[in-house]
């Protein structure tokens, strides 16, 4: 049987905010290393026989930047089935099993969140390599952590002597976890799933057949664009539940096998800070940063110098647009504080200050009334869509590389240090013929300067909703 791994890449990791963004979320980020969340799950998978490409399942928005980074891996290409809306992950793992069994009636899903960490890929390979076996019979299996503490903030599982799911606990007080903890008994609930695809609709049919129906209609109404499959808009009605919730807490063919591998959910920035590598006083540090006199701390510097003096038991995370200094003790507080982000209609809560794009990408430099500045970079070969806009002129001024511009009926080149002009409702498009990145400034000025305000007439990626940019 052959191992068909579903990455399930949904969730905003608001906690992780500002980094962490709506239109950018947590796990395409790389918060331990040089590689984001999803790279690390994906490349976890190395070493294991007989493992299929692997399929993941996320939010359209992400498209693009999904498919780059596995690209920048080598895994492309890969299936990316992609919801009009999310549903949780047991919709999710439902939509996978569907397009997997449609080639492989054999198959095996080993279910992964994209937004976890293992500091230790053995001991993961491991772990699925002592499930194999238990899924292969036809057993649901989930993977619990063994703890180290009596941690509040996960849900648990309480394992009989022969290793079936006895129960599933909801996160407990510090007094229950404790006793977890001193039993013996108890397993962190992880959130990874290991069964035969066909044994999930199995149990999926017999305890949420509603879920099971809108998946079947969602699947076959769907259409296939390059390297996405976009799931049919009927998927919008189905009920959102867990994998847990839906099948797991009823079956009775549930197993737990012990995960002993570093694993983090990387929920808030004390958990990134419990796992990451910390100097002689206890600092996790990131960019550019100087400490002095200072202990225990989370400190991120993603634009410019960050110093800090005197201090312990923080967390510093600083953007190019937004600034967070936080006691590392109320991290969990960080989704609170979003929240009251959104309600201003605060955009720094939702959009980072780069903004990725099939074509590369866009960053804001400057902006007051009635004009913005952006830094744009175009990869060789890539065309932003035939456009026009409504409420704004553009300046455009080539700083590296060589651009072909289409304006109207007109289309020349344009190299370094020279310019053009596109003035208020004029088609034009961008495009890199060159070998190097195109690298442009672009100065907006106009009554109205929101991203939407775009019509697009042609898209080599077919966007032609008008709510994404370029």
């Amino acid at each position: 049987m052959k191992l068909h791994p579903i990455v399930l890449c949904g969730g905003s990791g608001s906690r992780l905010w500002p980094l962490s963004r709506d239109e950018h979320p947590k796990q395409l980020l790389p918060l331990l290393g040089e590689r984001s969340l999803l790279q690390e799950t994906v490349l976890r998978l190395e070493g294991l026989a007989d493992v299929a490409a692997p399929v993941v399942v996320s939010n359209a928005q992400y498209r693009f930047l999904i498919a780059e980074q596995m690209r920048e891996i080598g895994k492309m290409p890969c299936p990316l089935l992609l919801e009009p809306a999310g549903r949780n992950t047991a919709p999710a793992l439902t939509l996978a099993a569907l397009r997997v069994l449609a080639t492989d009636p054999e198959a095996l899903l080993l279910a992964m969140p994209a937004d976890h960490a293992m500091t230790d890929a053995a001991g993961f390979r491991a772990a699925v390599g002592a499930a194999l076996e238990l899924a292969t019979a036809g057993r649901l299996v989930t993977f619990g952590v063994v703890p180290d503490a009596p941690e509040t903030g996960y849900g648990y599982i309480r394992r009989s002597a022969g290793g079936e799911v006895a129960e599933f606990v909801e996160k407990p007080d510090l007094a229950r976890a404790e006793a977890f903890l001193a039993s013996g008994d108890y397993l962190w609930n992880s959130g990874l799933f290991l069964m035969r695809a066909t044994r999930w609709i199995e149990e999926l049919r017999r305890y949420r057949p509603d879920i099971l129906q809108v998946c079947e209609a969602a699947i076959t109404s769907g259409r296939q664009d390059y390297d996405f499959f976009h799931v049919g808009a009927c998927f919008q009605d189905c009920p959102g539940e867990s994998i847990d919730y839906a099948v797991m807490e009823h079956t009775g063919a549930a197993s737990v096998v012990p995960l002993a591998a570093g694993w983090s959910d990387v929920g808030a920035w004390d958990a990134l800070w419990d796992i990451g590598a910390k100097d002689e006083h206890g600092n996790m540090v990131r960019g550019d940063v100087v400490t002095q006199g200072s202990r225990d701390n989370l400190i991120v510097a993603d634009n410019r110098l960050v110093a800090v003096l005197g201090v312990h038991d923080l967390v510093v995370v600083e953007t190019k647009d937004a600034v967070l200094v936080a006691h590392r003790a109320r991290a969990q507080e960080v989704k609170e504080l979003v929240a009251r982000l959104k309600a201003m209609a605060r955009s720094e809560c939702t959009t980072p200050s780069r903004v990725w794009r099939p074509w590369g990408f866009y960053e804001s430099l400057d902006n007051g009334a009635r004009f913005q500045v952006k830094r744009i970079m175009v990869r060789p070969g890539a065309a932003l869509s035939l456009q026009m806009h409504h409420h704004r002129a553009e300046h455009w001024v080539v700083v590296k590389g060589t651009a072909r511009v289409v304006r109207d009926h007109e289309q020349f080149l344009i190299t370094e240090n020279q310019s053009t002009y596109i003035p208020v409702g004029v088609r034009h498009r961008l495009e890199n013929p060159g070998l190097i990145p195109l690298e442009m400034i672009e100065v907006q000025s106009g009554g109205y300067l929101g991203e939407d305000d775009i019509t697009r007439f042609e898209d080599i990626y077919r966007r032609m909703e008008p709510s994404v940019g370029g």
